[in-house]
Protein backbone atom coordinates (compact mmCIF):
# COMPACT_ATOMS: atom_id res chain seq x y z
CA UNK A 1 0.00 0.00 0.00
CA UNK A 2 3.02 2.43 0.84
CA UNK A 3 4.00 1.82 -2.38
CA UNK A 4 1.81 3.39 -4.25
CA UNK A 5 1.83 6.75 -1.95
CA UNK A 6 5.55 6.89 -1.33
CA UNK A 7 7.10 8.40 -4.02
CA UNK A 8 3.59 9.60 -5.31
CA UNK A 9 4.86 10.23 -8.48
CA UNK A 10 6.95 7.09 -10.76
CA UNK A 11 10.42 7.74 -10.87
CA UNK A 12 13.47 8.38 -8.12
CA UNK A 13 12.74 9.47 -4.91
CA UNK A 14 13.58 13.50 -5.09
CA UNK A 15 12.16 16.40 -3.69
CA UNK A 16 10.44 17.10 -6.62
CA UNK A 17 7.73 14.12 -6.31
CA UNK A 18 7.95 15.13 -2.75
CA UNK A 19 6.07 18.13 -2.86
CA UNK A 20 2.71 18.00 -1.88
CA UNK A 21 -0.06 20.92 -1.54
CA UNK A 22 -2.40 20.81 1.55
CA UNK A 23 -5.65 22.25 1.70
CA UNK A 24 -6.53 25.91 1.64
CA UNK A 25 -9.99 27.58 1.75
CA UNK A 26 -10.67 29.63 -1.18
CA UNK A 27 -14.43 30.37 -0.93
CA UNK A 28 -14.98 29.80 -4.60
CA UNK A 29 -17.27 27.44 -4.43
CA UNK A 30 -21.64 28.13 -5.55
CA UNK A 31 -23.07 29.11 -2.86
CA UNK A 32 -24.86 25.59 -2.54
CA UNK A 33 -21.26 23.98 -2.80
CA UNK A 34 -20.67 22.74 -5.98
CA UNK A 35 -17.53 23.85 -8.13
CA UNK A 36 -17.53 26.55 -9.68
CA UNK A 37 -15.47 27.84 -12.61
CA UNK A 38 -13.64 29.76 -10.15
CA UNK A 39 -12.58 27.03 -8.63
CA UNK A 40 -11.49 25.18 -11.76
CA UNK A 41 -9.50 28.04 -12.68
CA UNK A 42 -8.02 28.41 -9.43
CA UNK A 43 -6.56 24.79 -9.17
CA UNK A 44 -5.77 24.87 -12.61
CA UNK A 45 -3.38 27.74 -12.22
CA UNK A 46 -1.82 25.70 -9.06
CA UNK A 47 -1.17 22.67 -10.88
CA UNK A 48 0.12 23.92 -14.08
CA UNK A 49 3.35 21.55 -14.67
CA UNK A 50 3.00 19.05 -12.33
CA UNK A 51 5.19 20.03 -10.13
CA UNK A 52 3.34 18.68 -7.07
CA UNK A 53 3.28 15.19 -6.58
CA UNK A 54 -0.10 15.33 -5.18
CA UNK A 55 -2.53 18.19 -4.54
CA UNK A 56 -5.18 18.03 -1.49
CA UNK A 57 -8.03 19.60 -2.42
CA UNK A 58 -9.68 22.56 0.21
CA UNK A 59 -11.68 21.36 2.77
CA UNK A 60 -15.38 20.57 1.90
CA UNK A 61 -18.03 19.92 3.91
CA UNK A 62 -19.61 16.23 4.40
CA UNK A 63 -22.92 17.33 5.76
CA UNK A 64 -24.87 20.83 5.60
CA UNK A 65 -24.82 21.41 8.97
CA UNK A 66 -21.46 21.06 8.92
CA UNK A 67 -20.47 23.55 6.70
CA UNK A 68 -17.45 25.98 8.14
CA UNK A 69 -18.07 29.09 5.89
CA UNK A 70 -19.97 30.23 2.76
CA UNK A 71 -19.04 29.55 -0.25
CA UNK A 72 -17.06 26.28 0.54
CA UNK A 73 -16.78 23.44 -1.59
CA UNK A 74 -19.52 20.59 -0.81
CA UNK A 75 -19.23 16.64 -0.78
CA UNK A 76 -22.45 16.61 0.92
CA UNK A 77 -24.91 14.98 -1.91
CA UNK A 78 -24.25 13.19 -5.57
CA UNK A 79 -25.24 16.06 -7.40
CA UNK A 80 -21.98 17.73 -6.28
CA UNK A 81 -19.99 14.53 -8.14
CA UNK A 82 -20.11 15.68 -12.23
CA UNK A 83 -18.18 18.96 -11.01
CA UNK A 84 -15.78 17.09 -8.27
CA UNK A 85 -15.10 14.68 -11.45
CA UNK A 86 -14.17 18.10 -13.50
CA UNK A 87 -12.27 19.38 -10.84
CA UNK A 88 -10.07 15.95 -10.62
CA UNK A 89 -9.77 16.17 -14.45
CA UNK A 90 -7.95 19.23 -14.71
CA UNK A 91 -5.33 18.30 -11.69
CA UNK A 92 -4.84 15.23 -13.61
CA UNK A 93 -4.39 16.32 -16.94
CA UNK A 94 -1.80 18.94 -15.63
CA UNK A 95 0.17 15.83 -14.14
CA UNK A 96 -0.57 15.75 -10.03
CA UNK A 97 -2.56 13.40 -8.36
CA UNK A 98 -5.33 14.75 -5.91
CA UNK A 99 -7.18 14.15 -2.69
CA UNK A 100 -10.08 15.41 -1.49
CA UNK A 101 -10.40 16.70 2.19
CA UNK A 102 -14.25 15.37 3.98
CA UNK A 103 -14.54 17.94 6.96
CA UNK A 104 -17.63 18.85 9.23
CA UNK A 105 -17.15 21.87 11.27
CA UNK A 106 -18.83 20.18 13.89
CA UNK A 107 -19.13 23.87 16.82
CA UNK A 108 -16.80 25.87 14.47
CA UNK A 109 -19.70 27.26 12.84
CA UNK A 110 -22.74 29.32 13.22
CA UNK A 111 -26.47 28.88 12.27
CA UNK A 112 -26.09 31.87 9.91
CA UNK A 113 -23.52 29.90 7.68
CA UNK A 114 -25.98 26.46 8.18
CA UNK A 115 -29.33 26.95 9.08
CA UNK A 116 -28.86 24.91 12.03
CA UNK A 117 -27.58 24.68 15.66
CA UNK A 118 -24.06 23.66 16.05
CA UNK A 119 -22.98 20.73 17.13
CA UNK A 120 -20.02 19.09 19.44
CA UNK A 121 -19.38 16.04 21.44
CA UNK A 122 -19.82 18.15 24.47
CA UNK A 123 -21.64 21.61 25.01
CA UNK A 124 -18.39 23.25 25.48
CA UNK A 125 -17.54 26.42 23.42
CA UNK A 126 -15.00 26.27 20.24
CA UNK A 127 -11.83 27.82 21.25
CA UNK A 128 -11.13 29.41 17.74
CA UNK A 129 -14.79 30.44 16.79
CA UNK A 130 -17.27 29.96 19.37
CA UNK A 131 -19.57 32.43 21.17
CA UNK A 132 -22.89 30.23 21.31
CA UNK A 133 -22.61 26.92 22.86
CA UNK A 134 -22.94 23.95 21.40
CA UNK A 135 -25.39 21.07 21.62
CA UNK A 136 -23.92 17.78 22.55
CA UNK A 137 -24.29 15.09 19.78
CA UNK A 138 -26.41 12.56 20.38
CA UNK A 139 -25.36 8.92 19.66
CA UNK A 140 -27.28 8.51 16.81
CA UNK A 141 -26.38 11.42 15.10
CA UNK A 142 -22.75 9.84 15.60
CA UNK A 143 -23.81 6.98 14.03
CA UNK A 144 -25.31 9.28 11.09
CA UNK A 145 -22.09 11.32 11.01
CA UNK A 146 -20.26 7.74 10.33
CA UNK A 147 -22.34 6.86 7.49
CA UNK A 148 -21.55 11.07 6.32
CA UNK A 149 -18.06 10.20 6.07
CA UNK A 150 -18.41 7.12 4.24
CA UNK A 151 -20.92 8.27 1.64
CA UNK A 152 -18.47 11.58 0.83
CA UNK A 153 -15.77 9.26 0.13
CA UNK A 154 -17.96 6.77 -2.16
CA UNK A 155 -18.60 10.46 -4.19
CA UNK A 156 -15.07 11.39 -4.15
CA UNK A 157 -13.73 8.02 -5.49
CA UNK A 158 -16.50 8.29 -7.75
CA UNK A 159 -15.16 11.59 -9.26
CA UNK A 160 -11.92 10.00 -10.16
CA UNK A 161 -9.88 11.79 -7.15
CA UNK A 162 -6.76 9.25 -6.07
CA UNK A 163 -7.44 9.49 -2.30
CA UNK A 164 -9.55 10.80 0.04
CA UNK A 165 -8.28 13.20 3.77
CA UNK A 166 -10.15 12.87 7.06
CA UNK A 167 -10.12 16.39 8.64
CA UNK A 168 -9.37 16.13 12.26
CA UNK A 169 -7.05 19.54 12.84
CA UNK A 170 -7.80 23.06 13.60
CA UNK A 171 -10.81 22.67 15.72
CA UNK A 172 -13.36 21.16 13.68
CA UNK A 173 -15.48 18.09 14.59
CA UNK A 174 -13.32 15.19 14.96
CA UNK A 175 -10.59 17.40 16.36
CA UNK A 176 -13.32 18.23 19.22
CA UNK A 177 -13.33 14.78 19.77
CA UNK A 178 -9.25 14.37 20.35
CA UNK A 179 -9.20 17.06 22.39
CA UNK A 180 -9.66 17.38 25.92
CA UNK A 181 -10.24 20.87 25.93
CA UNK A 182 -13.81 20.62 24.41
CA UNK A 183 -14.23 16.73 24.86
CA UNK A 184 -16.16 16.80 28.15
CA UNK A 185 -18.30 13.18 27.64
CA UNK A 186 -18.64 10.71 30.28
CA UNK A 187 -19.52 7.61 27.77
CA UNK A 188 -17.24 5.41 25.82
CA UNK A 189 -16.68 8.78 23.51
CA UNK A 190 -14.62 10.56 26.66
CA UNK A 191 -12.35 10.85 29.18
CA UNK A 192 -9.37 8.67 27.58
CA UNK A 193 -7.70 8.96 24.31
CA UNK A 194 -9.00 5.67 23.17
CA UNK A 195 -12.37 6.81 24.12
CA UNK A 196 -11.46 10.77 22.38
CA UNK A 197 -10.95 8.81 19.20
CA UNK A 198 -13.29 5.93 19.16
CA UNK A 199 -15.41 8.12 16.30
CA UNK A 200 -12.03 8.51 14.50
CA UNK A 201 -11.85 5.27 13.82
CA UNK A 202 -15.39 4.08 13.39
CA UNK A 203 -15.20 6.84 10.56
CA UNK A 204 -12.05 5.36 8.67
CA UNK A 205 -13.12 1.74 9.40
CA UNK A 206 -16.50 2.97 7.09
CA UNK A 207 -15.15 5.10 4.82
CA UNK A 208 -12.39 1.71 4.49
CA UNK A 209 -15.24 -0.89 3.68
CA UNK A 210 -16.57 1.68 1.34
CA UNK A 211 -13.60 2.60 -0.84
CA UNK A 212 -11.90 -0.90 -0.84
CA UNK A 213 -8.39 -2.04 0.37
CA UNK A 214 -6.69 -0.40 -1.95
CA UNK A 215 -7.62 3.30 -2.03
CA UNK A 216 -5.53 6.11 -0.10
CA UNK A 217 -6.96 7.31 2.77
CA UNK A 218 -5.50 9.97 4.75
CA UNK A 219 -5.93 11.48 7.73
CA UNK A 220 -5.50 15.00 8.38
CA UNK A 221 -4.17 15.45 12.73
CA UNK A 222 -3.65 18.13 15.06
CA UNK A 223 -1.16 16.54 16.72
CA UNK A 224 -1.41 19.61 19.62
CA UNK A 225 -3.39 21.44 20.34
CA UNK A 226 -0.15 23.82 21.64
CA UNK A 227 -2.41 25.04 24.92
CA UNK A 228 -2.61 23.73 28.99
CA UNK A 229 -4.95 20.84 29.14
CA UNK A 230 -4.91 20.18 25.43
CA UNK A 231 -3.94 17.40 23.03
CA UNK A 232 -0.26 16.44 23.18
CA UNK A 233 2.38 14.94 21.17
CA UNK A 234 2.72 11.87 23.08
CA UNK A 235 -1.30 11.94 23.15
CA UNK A 236 -0.63 11.58 19.00
CA UNK A 237 1.73 9.58 19.38
CA UNK A 238 -0.95 6.63 20.42
CA UNK A 239 -3.08 7.86 18.25
CA UNK A 240 -0.84 7.65 14.94
CA UNK A 241 -0.41 4.11 15.76
CA UNK A 242 -3.82 3.44 16.29
CA UNK A 243 -4.86 5.60 13.23
CA UNK A 244 -2.27 3.30 11.08
CA UNK A 245 -3.90 -0.02 12.34
CA UNK A 246 -7.01 0.88 11.62
CA UNK A 247 -5.97 1.20 7.97
CA UNK A 248 -4.42 4.82 7.72
CA UNK A 249 -1.77 5.20 4.81
CA UNK A 250 -0.79 8.91 5.73
CA UNK A 251 -0.50 11.07 8.16
CA UNK A 252 -0.73 14.91 7.63
CA UNK A 253 0.24 16.74 10.34
CA UNK A 254 -1.16 20.25 11.63
CA UNK A 255 -2.36 21.83 14.53
CA UNK A 256 -5.47 21.17 16.81
CA UNK A 257 -6.93 24.31 18.54
CA UNK A 258 -3.56 26.63 17.26
CA UNK A 259 -4.92 26.14 13.66
CA UNK A 260 -2.19 25.57 11.28
CA UNK A 261 0.19 28.52 12.92
CA UNK A 262 1.92 28.60 15.92
CA UNK A 263 2.24 31.65 18.01
CA UNK A 264 5.94 33.23 18.67
CA UNK A 265 6.98 30.50 15.74
CA UNK A 266 7.88 31.88 12.31
CA UNK A 267 11.01 29.31 11.41
CA UNK A 268 10.17 26.84 8.37
CA UNK A 269 8.37 24.00 9.12
CA UNK A 270 7.53 24.55 13.07
CA UNK A 271 5.73 21.56 12.77
CA UNK A 272 8.48 19.18 12.37
CA UNK A 273 8.95 18.28 16.31
CA UNK A 274 5.47 16.44 15.83
CA UNK A 275 5.84 14.97 12.64
CA UNK A 276 9.85 13.94 13.93
CA UNK A 277 7.88 12.07 16.88
CA UNK A 278 5.36 10.40 15.05
CA UNK A 279 7.01 9.46 11.77
CA UNK A 280 9.43 7.21 14.60
CA UNK A 281 6.34 5.76 15.28
CA UNK A 282 4.49 4.73 12.61
CA UNK A 283 5.71 2.95 9.13
CA UNK A 284 3.10 5.20 6.74
CA UNK A 285 3.71 8.48 5.24
CA UNK A 286 3.90 11.68 6.92
CA UNK A 287 3.31 15.29 5.76
CA UNK A 288 4.79 18.12 7.29
CA UNK A 289 3.37 21.44 6.52
CA UNK A 290 3.98 25.18 8.35
CA UNK A 291 5.39 27.70 7.06
CA UNK A 292 7.94 26.42 4.58
CA UNK A 293 8.67 28.97 1.77
CA UNK A 294 12.47 28.43 0.95
CA UNK A 295 12.77 25.38 -1.40
CA UNK A 296 16.19 25.11 0.36
CA UNK A 297 14.44 24.66 3.99
CA UNK A 298 11.71 21.69 2.31
CA UNK A 299 15.20 19.58 1.13
CA UNK A 300 16.57 19.93 4.71
CA UNK A 301 13.66 19.11 6.53
CA UNK A 302 13.64 15.81 4.51
CA UNK A 303 17.40 15.28 4.19
CA UNK A 304 17.13 15.26 8.67
CA UNK A 305 14.12 12.40 8.60
CA UNK A 306 11.56 15.01 9.77
CA UNK A 307 8.58 13.86 7.56
CA UNK A 308 8.11 11.94 4.35
CA UNK A 309 6.61 14.50 2.07
CA UNK A 310 6.53 18.48 2.35
CA UNK A 311 3.65 20.23 2.08
CA UNK A 312 3.80 23.96 1.01
CA UNK A 313 0.72 26.61 1.21
CA UNK A 314 0.97 29.80 1.94
CA UNK A 315 3.74 30.17 -0.49
CA UNK A 316 1.86 28.32 -3.30
CA UNK A 317 -1.14 30.75 -2.44
CA UNK A 318 1.11 33.59 -3.08
CA UNK A 319 3.07 32.46 -6.15
CA UNK A 320 1.65 29.30 -8.08
CA UNK A 321 5.07 28.54 -10.27
CA UNK A 322 7.04 28.44 -6.12
CA UNK A 323 7.32 24.97 -6.49
CA UNK A 324 8.35 25.07 -10.52
CA UNK A 325 11.22 28.08 -9.54
CA UNK A 326 12.51 26.26 -6.68
CA UNK A 327 12.72 22.64 -8.53
CA UNK A 328 14.65 24.35 -11.07
CA UNK A 329 17.21 26.57 -8.78
CA UNK A 330 17.93 23.62 -6.45
CA UNK A 331 18.68 21.90 -10.52
CA UNK A 332 20.86 24.68 -11.50
CA UNK A 333 22.78 24.41 -7.97
CA UNK A 334 23.10 20.92 -7.53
Amino acid sequence: MIKLLLPLQAGPLTLANRLVMPPMATSKAEADGQVSQAILDYYTEKSAGGYLSLITIEHSYIRPEGKASQNQLSVADDRMIKGLAKLAQVIHQNGSKTMMQLNHAGSQTTEEITGFSPVAPSAVLNLRNGDKLPRELTHEEMIELVLAFKEAARRAKAAGFDGVEIHSAHGYLLNQFLSPLTNKRTDEYGGTLLNRIRLHLQVIEAVRSEVGPDYPIFLRLGASDFMEGGTTLEDSLIAAQEFEKAGINGLDISGGFCGFSLPGRSDQGYFSDLTEGIKKVVSIPVILTGGITEIEAAEQLLAEGKADLIGVGRALLRNSKWAEEGIHKLQREG
